[in-house]
C-alpha cells in the first residue's frame, strides 16, 4: 500500500495538471457513477488527506479516491500513450486542454458533495503532511490503547494518517522496539520522539518518494547505514543490522489485515511475532 508521501506527491502532480482548468472530459468507469458528467466545470484543487485523494470541483463536488494496494493516478500530455495498465483497469479519466489524468485499479472511487467529505476522511487522525498536523493529538491517539502492538498502532490511520508498512518497520527500528511491543511498554519519552520522527521522515521524502530514504545519509534521523543503503530494515532480511550487525528478520503476515514485518531481533526490544 502506498505511503503518505507517495500519495502527497501524486496529489501535487494531479493538482498541477488539473487545478484552475475546465474539464473537457469526465469519465468514471464504475457502475454507480458511470453517468456522472462534470465536463465544463473547473477543478478547484486536488489535495491529499492521509492516503486519500480529494479532487474538489466547481459546483460543490469532490471526487474521492484511494489507491489501496496497487491503484495509481497517471498524468499524460495530449497525444501521449497511456501506459499505466490495460484499458480494462482504467477507472477514471479527467482531462483538460493540456493534460489527462487517468486512474488505474482504483478500489475506492466516488463522487460526493464537498460538504460531505468528513464522511470519508473525518475518521482520520492528524495528517503527517497536512495543514492540520498536531503532534500532541497524534501522540495521544497513538498511546490511547497501551496494550496494542506498536506496529499495529502506527498503521492505524485513525491515530496518525500517512504511515504505511515501510515507515512502520523503519520507525520501530528507530524506536528500538519490535512491532509487537505493546505501546504502553515503550520507554518514557519514546512516543513523542517517534511521532516527531515520523513527521520528519515523511517531510524529507515527500518530494521524491520513489527514492525514499530513512537513514541519516539523507535525513539526519539516526546514525547512518554504511554504503548506499536508503532503509534500515525494510526489505533487508538476512542482511546485517546497521546498528548491531545481527541478521535482520522478516515475519510473514498472519492474516488478511496483517502486513509483512522486518526487524532486528538483537537490538529491537520486545516480543517476537506471534506464532
Amino acid at each position: 500500500m502506498p505511503e503518505g508521501d507517495t500519495v502527497w506527491h501524486s496529489a501535487r502532480q494531479l493538482h498541477a495538471a488539473l487545478a484552475s482548468r475546465a474539464l473537457t472530459r469526465f469519465d468514471l468507469r464504475v457502475p454507480r457513477f458511470a453517468t456522472s458528467d462534470l465536463t465544463g466545470r473547473t477543478v478547484l484543487e486536488v489535495v491529499a488527506r492521509g492516503k486519500h485523494f480529494l479532487a474538489r470541483i466547481e459546483g460543490g463536488f469532490t471526487l474521492h479516491s484511494h489507491l489501496r494496494m496497487d491503484g495509481s493516478w497517471r498524468v499524460y500530455a495530449p497525444g501521449r500513450r497511456w501506459t499505466g495498465g490495460p484499458d480494462h483497469q482504467i477507472r477514471a479519466v479527467l482531462a483538460n486542454a493540456e493534460h489527462t489524468a487517468v486512474g488505474y485499479r482504483l478500489p475506492v472511487l466516488e463522487l460526493i458533495r464537498t460538504e460531505d467529505e468528513s464522511g470519508v476522511v473525518g475518521h482520520l487522525g492528524p495528517d503527517l503532511l497536512g495543514p492540520d498536523w498536531d503532534p500532541a493529538e497524534a501522540e495521544r491517539r497513538l498511546t490511547a490503547d497501551p496494550a496494542r502492538p506498536l506496529g499495529e498502532a502506527l498503521l492505524d490511520q485513525r491515530n496518525l494518517a500517512g504511515i504505511g508498512n515501510v515507515y512502520k518497520a523503519e520507525l520501530c527500528f528507530l524506536a528500538r522496539a519490535t512491532p509487537w511491543l505493546p505501546v504502553g511498554e515503550l520507554p518514557a519519552g519514546t512516543a513523542p520522539r517517534l511521532v516527531a520522527t515520523a513527521h520528519r521522515l515523511l517531510e524529507a521524502n515527500k518530494d521524491h518518494p520513489h527514492r525514499r530514504t530513512t537513514t541519516a545519509r539523507a535525513t539526519g534521523a539516526a546514525p547512518g547505514v554504511p554504503g548506499q543503503e536508503r532503509l534500515y530494515v525494510y526489505g533487508r532480511e538476512r542482511r546485517p543490522c546497521p546498528r548491531c550487525g545481527a541478521r535482520i528478520r522478516r515475519a510473514e503476515p498472519l492474516g488478511q489485515q496483517d502486513r509483512v514485518s522486518y526487524w532486528c531481533p538483537a537490538c529491537q526490544d520486545g516480543p517476537p511475532p506471534p506464532a
